[in-house]
């Protein structure tokens, strides 16, 4: 996935150590104090890397503002919900990586209708303006302009297939 998961835990060492084995992260960082949380965001994104932390309560709070994206997990206070970009409704670790899967199809498809709708817009805004009349009498239909929508829409909503894939 190009992620490179990092735990940051106000518990101490031993706690951290079995939960991070239990969920396959290398790197702990334990017994780090709230304002801690946002200096290790922060000496990440100096590196150059994009931040997203995950949290659920008042001590994370900091880090989840820090961060260039925050998730908080529904059932965590209500300042860290207030604090993230994001609150997946269920405790459950795995709708991380569904809301990055679902993030980077989403931006995917964005991409793909911009190609497109930049190809036929090279193609007909010269069309329409008549460039063609004069040697091949060639008029651009309205239908041109629907075809290209409805393709647009119907890009899009393959979103829903793959939200259901993940």
């Amino acid at each position: 996935m190009g992620v490179n998961p990092v735990m940051v835990t106000g518990d101490n060492w031993r706690t951290a150590k079995a939960v991070a084995k239990e969920v396959g992260i290398t790197d702990v960082r334990a017994e780090v104090m709230p304002a801690g949380k946002a200096d290790v965001i922060r000496s990440f994104q100096k590196d150059g890397s994009v931040v997203a932390m995950v949290g659920d309560g008042i001590n994370d709070s900091p880090a989840l503002a820090a961060a260039d994206v925050g998730m908080a997990i529904g059932a965590g206070t209500d300042i860290a919900i207030e604090a993230a970009d994001y609150v997946l409704m269920r405790s459950n670790l795995e709708d991380v990586i569904t809301a990055i899967d679902l993030s980077r199809k989403t931006f995917s498809r964005i991409r793909w209708n911009y190609v497109f709708a930049s190809a036929y817009n090279i193609v007909s805004i010269p069309v329409a303006a008549g460039v063609l009349f004069p040697q091949l009498k060639v008029k651009l239909h309205t239908m041109g302009s629907w075809c290209m929508h409805g393709y647009v829409i119907c890009n899009s909503c393959l979103l829903f297939s793959a939200s259901e894939e993940i």
